[in-house]
């Protein structure tokens, strides 16, 4: 299956996920409450994938919350700076348009590119 990235836009309310592999294809994605019953609903999809990180958007904001979640669940977490999110969003859309499954794509492929596990270069 392999290593897979995990971006996620989180909101107070929501956080809306994408799943994407090291080619940057899309495997899956939702949009889930920060309850508890989203929280878990959450983890087990991203759970679906043994090797696995999670890239949130703004661990030291708005994502503080469920990183730290994720953290004590003992999840791998990495944060991802809105404006490095920002820009992959710009490259992929032609524009800085953001809805939350753009932005949780955006977060997925920052964090992909920037810790090296792209495969091969994409034309």
């Amino acid at each position: 299956m392999g290593h897979v990235v995990i971006g996620m836009d989180p909101h107070k309310r929501s956080a809306t996920i994408e799943v994407i592999d090291h080619q940057e294809m899309v495997l899956a994605g939702g949009r889930f409450g920060t309850d508890r019953d989203g929280y878990r609903a959450m983890l087990a999809a991203g759970r679906r994938h043994p090797e696995r990180i999670w890239a949130v958007e703004g661990c030291y904001g708005i994502g503080r919350h469920i990183a730290q979640r994720l953290v004590a669940d003992g999840e791998t977490v990495v944060d991802v700076p809105p404006k490095l999110s920002a820009r992959v969003r710009v490259f992929a859309t032609g524009q800085g348009r953001k809805t939350d499954p753009v932005d949780a794509h955006s977060v997925a492929v920052a964090a992909l590119r920037a810790r090296g596990y792209a495969g091969g270069s994409r034309r």
